[in-house]
């Protein structure tokens, strides 16, 4: 009997526990194969960072020339030799590539100053290897495997009801950006991840009881290490997630402010990791830069605030990959904020009074937050401010937006298989993009990415391998998320018995 009973078990939680996060961490692999060494934002920059984020070691980090600089392969620092030109493939590089760890720099452009939180060069260093090839896919599959970990373990561990909004803020913001940055030696990498779960699990944890709220202890805990260990900002949005946890879930309780001391040690720890990052001086200060001629500053702050959301549908696509230099195809961002938008509407019905709130608050920040920085540094939209700080709120603002008490988001039944269908082209689309301009560079058309290679990885399968593969497998993943939501779309069963509290979102 108790085999039996197992046997069903197993048979219900393989396809949703084994078999997606398989699927996600396949989707994300295909990614990191996609760019060539120094793809993603400031590569040059992190490259370096990790590759001393030890400390000294032979062969890899050793001194510099001078107290504030480093030696380290000098391949390191002309990775991104294709970088702001779309039409430069990645054979700049060299065929050998990757292979001369005896030809060294001193460069100063690393985090030795401490711009950066050293949570995300501490742990990839321990793949920094004299190969520079292979180090870099073990560290993109390895920050993909951290992303779908997390996620895993928080869609586990949280209660039924609270497993939608995770999902939603996940499936419906990671194309393209997502998908791109997850797999990558870009500290965004983590602050995505931190971004995805943070807020959610807080909010089970302030919710349950027993060791399902231990799990979503742990689980917060190593997301906000992640977050405000990559990134300044992303420790600020750490903070955010906190606050936004404890305002849904408040109730005048002695037990809750006990159990609300844990996510606000967390807010502690972020702002110790903000604190000590020199690359916080931004969003006090601003950057550099020269005021655009005839602007006075409330002048500039006004133009930055209303061309603000065209830094959110970046998240989208609208923004190039890499270096923002690789466009993507306008239909990819037109469809996927349509999505967005879409999801969010169909479930303004279902608002309650604080987490309309919550909406209204990170909608004020997405504005404000951007505008403030770009006008301190004398600079307007498109330059300075990327999309990739922004998206963290994105994605939470996409979470929160379907956080209600029932079984999952309202949403038509027929508007499942199209939203998966739609979301499986885009990335297909953008992979191949992506693809296309590392390999040949965008000069070249023609859909067989096979014909008139110039560069690709020495060992690795065809492109059109890598292209196939990744967008059958992503169609597959959504297929499953598709199926998930189609039987949550049901009616509302009883109440999930780990839920102690109805407070939020009624």
């Amino acid at each position: 009997m108790q085999i039996r009973r197992l046997w069903k078990l197993l048979r219900a939680r393989i396809p949703g526990v084994i078999v997606v996060p398989l699927l996600a961490l396949a989707s994300l692999s295909a990614w990191a194969l996609a760019s060539p060494v120094g793809a993603s934002p400031d590569d040059d920059f992190h490259l370096v960072s990790i590759w001393c984020g030890l400390g000294d070691r032979g062969g890899l980090c050793e001194p510099g020339a001078k107290a504030d600089q480093a030696t380290v392969p000098q391949e390191l620092t002309a990775s991104p030799c294709y970088a702001h030109d779309a039409t430069k493939s990645a054979s700049c590089q060299g065929a050998d590539f990757g292979t001369h760890p005896d030809v060294t720099v001193s460069t100063d452009r690393g985090n030795f100053t401490g711009l950066y939180p050293p949570v995300f060069y501490f742990v990839n260093s321990i793949f920094a290897g004299e190969n520079i090839d292979i180090a870099v896919i073990l560290m993109r599959v390895f920050n993909a495997l951290l992303y779908v970990a997390l996620v895993t373990a928080a869609y586990l561990l949280l209660p039924l009801r609270r497993r939608t909004p995770l999902l939603v803020g996940a499936a419906l913001t990671i194309v393209p950006l997502g998908v791109f940055l997850i797999p990558s030696t870009n500290p965004s990498s983590w602050a995505i991840a931190s971004a995805t779960v943070l807020w959610i699990t807080l909010v089970g944890f302030m919710e349950t009881v027993g060791r399902r709220r231990v799990g979503l202890a742990i689980v917060a805990v190593v997301a906000t290490v992640m977050g405000a260990g990559a990134r300044a900002d992303a420790a600020i949005w750490s903070i955010c997630a906190v606050a936004i946890a404890l305002f849904l879930t408040f109730r005048r309780e002695r037990a809750y402010l006990i159990h609300a001391s844990l996510p606000v040690l967390l807010a502690i720890v972020s702002a110790a990791f903000y604190l000590s990052a020199s690359q916080s001086g931004a969003v006090t200060n601003g950057l550099t830069g020269e005021p655009p001629h005839g602007l006075t500053w409330i002048g500039l702050f006004i133009y930055n605030l209303t061309q603000a959301p065209d830094l959110w549908v970046g998240v989208f696509g609208h923004y190039g990959l890499g270096w923002l230099d690789t466009p993507i195809p306008n239909v990819v961002w037109v469809a996927g904020f349509a999505i967005f938008v879409g999801a969010v509407a169909l479930n303004l019905r279902t608002r309650d009074r604080r987490t309309a709130l919550v909406m209204a608050g990170i909608t004020a920040l997405l504005f404000v937050i951007p505008s403030e920085i770009l006008t301190q540094s004398n600079a307007v939209v498109g330059g300075y401010v990327q999309p990739r700080y922004l998206m963290p709120l994105i994605i939470i603002f996409g979470g929160v937006a379907v956080l209600f008490t029932g079984r999952s988001a309202f949403v038509p039944r027929l508007a499942i298989p199209i939203t998966a269908g739609v979301m499986t082209l885009t990335n297909s689309l953008a992979l191949f993009v992506n693809m296309r301009r590392y390999i040949t560079g965008d000069d070249t058309l023609g859909l067989n990415l096979n014909q008139r290679i110039e560069w690709w990885w020495p060992a690795a399968p065809s492109p059109m391998v890598i292209w196939v593969l990744g967008s059958v497998l992503f169609g597959l993943l959504y297929a499953s998320l598709a199926l998930y939501a189609w039987n949550r779309a049901a009616p509302a069963a009883s109440q999930d018995p780990a839920i102690v509290s109805t407070t939020v979102a009624q």
